[in-house]
């Protein structure tokens, strides 16, 4: 499995987890998805409802992701996966990601260490709550991309 996303779009989702170091940030893609390739044409932010400590965990509310899926729906496109940061952490799926992944969904994760962004890996979750990591491949690519 491979996952097609713009340099401009993965320096926004690099950029948004600047913006909120030491503190995880999450948010949308959006796209297309062919069964063999993915290919993201839209992100969006959403905001680390987690309750407590956001240096280690983010939460997504359910408005958001039915906010999400609306906004799916009116680009055209499919809500196809969450990217979110890891400060001072490797970009790999932690036993908590885990728990709270979904198995369609690909979840792009992007280190931050020390204010500097690092590795930036995308995941799917499979049927046997294992993660297998997807190739991440850069494109020139029409993006929108909703700062809000």
């Amino acid at each position: 499995m491979a996952l097609y996303i713009s340099e401009n779009l993965l320096d926004f989702i690099k950029h948004h987890g600047l913006s909120t170091y030491p503190y995880e940030c999450c948010g949308f893609l959006y796209g297309t998805d062919d069964g063999e390739h993915r290919t993201v044409q839209h992100v969006e932010k959403a905001s680390n409802s987690r309750k407590g400590d956001q240096r280690r965990r983010f939460e997504i509310s359910p408005n958001e992701y039915l906010h999400a899926e609306r906004q799916a729906a009116h680009l055209g496109y499919d809500l196809i996966g969450i990217y979110h940061s890891h400060p001072d952490h490797p970009s790999e799926p932690s036993e908590h990601d885990r728990s709270q992944a979904m198995p369609f969904f690909s979840y792009v994760i992007v280190s931050i260490n020390e204010s500097v962004p690092g590795t930036c890996q995308s995941w799917r979750l499979q049927e046997n709550r294992s993660f297998t990591e997807e190739t991440i491949t850069t494109e020139p690519s029409e993006e929108f991309v909703n700062n809000s």
